[in-house]
């Protein structure tokens, strides 16, 4: 666990709470919102949290060379996680072109 400096996880552990937070808030959003399109969103942030998952174990674990496979799948993660942002964007912008108020 020493490949990191204590200030280093406390960013890197409060991150992965804030980004859990976010997806609560967002599922809530869209509940209170009556558009659940921005469920869409939840959804696709978990594939980052993932990622984010990864880096965190990686490193809790001393960057060994063993686990360079959870490196590979971080960076598939941070692939996939962007396209399903991007997704979710445009299905959140979808909603708004076909409802009668926009």
């Amino acid at each position: 666990m020493q490949a990191l400096s204590i200030p280093t996880w406390v960013i890197h552990i409060s991150s992965v709470v804030e980004w859990i937070a976010a997806i609560w808030l967002i599922w809530r959003y869209a509940e209170v919102s009556q558009n659940l399109a921005w469920r869409s969103l939840s959804w696709g942030m978990l594939p980052a949290l993932v990622s984010a998952m990864c880096a965190c174990t990686w490193h809790f674990f001393n960057n060994p060379t063993s686990l360079e496979w959870v490196v590979t799948l971080q960076a598939a993660m941070t692939f996939v996680g962007n396209v399903t942002l991007m997704i979710a964007g445009w299905w959140i912008w979808r909603s708004f072109q076909s409802s009668p108020n926009s």
